[in-house]
């Protein structure tokens, strides 16, 4: 296979440093090509702005979507966006690796999103019908990669349990498992987590790392999460509702989006 992963800490002595070099080390291992996309090291810039869109006329309103899909089409997006959208589309498997930081992504990686995923590229794609609303969740361009997140926090595993006051982790990860990972195609697959990440000792580091480096040998294999696909029927279309009839009487929530999780009957 052929793996991109995406790092996002500022310190490469960091505990997230060393279970990059950790995952890295594994997939090499194995016999996978290995791309790292070091986000503080290259300097990304992770502010979308004009500077962005050489194409646009000086004074001319800057409508970002506009602007994106402009560029992608004629081929003038920034050259440092082009090299992260061919490694994109060279692996087979795209890893995101960041600290939790305020319950979501290091702004440096929502960044390199807001930036990579242009829309032509990621987003608005596709025939926008009374049968089909775009290529999304789960068709795109990514369609047929997998994906997973490597994620470290500093709070208790209970804290992050199902009635655990910061959230079930299930529920925070979903913008970026859902909305990120599966809106452009990819199959997602559950998440290594690390919990307590400024506790750890060298035996809790050492059978931390093991437990991800299985997770690498295993990168091929893991199911993914079994999000529903945005045109396979269940969505009533252009609401793009749950048909009523899924799942049981008046569930909602992220829970509703899996098609054999808590909260569906179909």
């Amino acid at each position: 296979m052929k793996v991109l992963l995406v790092f996002a800490h500022p310190e490469p002595r960091s505990l997230n440093g060393a279970l990059r070099d950790v995952a890295v080390a594994e997939l090499q291992r194995l016999g996978h090509e290995v791309q790292v996309s070091d986000l503080y090291a290259q300097g990304w810039k992770p502010a979308v702005d004009r500077a962005d869109f050489p194409g646009l006329a000086p004074g001319e309103r800057l409508l970002p979507t506009v602007a994106s899909k402009a560029a992608f089409d004629a081929g003038e997006l920034t050259q440092d966006v082009r090299d992260e959208i061919d490694k994109l589309l060279w692996a087979d498997a795209v890893i995101l690796q960041f600290p939790l930081w305020w319950f979501t992504m290091p702004a440096i990686l929502k960044g390199w999103v807001e930036r990579v995923f242009a829309c032509g590229f990621a987003y608005g794609v596709g025939e926008h019908s009374d049968k089909r609303w775009g290529n999304r969740y789960g068709e795109g361009v990514l369609a047929g990669k997998r994906a997973m997140l490597i994620v470290t926090t500093g709070g208790w595993e209970q804290h992050y349990g199902p009635r655990g006051i910061n959230g079930p982790i299930d529920d925070l990860l979903f913008p970026i498992h859902h909305g990120i990972l599966f809106y452009p195609g990819c199959e997602v697959l559950p998440p290594y987590v690390l919990y307590q990440a400024g506790r750890l000792d060298s035996a809790g580091f050492e059978a931390a790392a093991e437990q991800l480096r299985e997770r690498m040998r295993t990168l091929a294999e893991t199911p993914p999460i079994p999000y529903r696909r945005q045109n396979g029927g269940d969505y009533l279309i252009p609401t793009m509702e749950l048909r009523p009839e899924l799942g049981p009487p008046g569930a909602e929530g992220f829970a509703v989006h899996l098609s054999n999780g808590a909260g569906s009957t179909a």
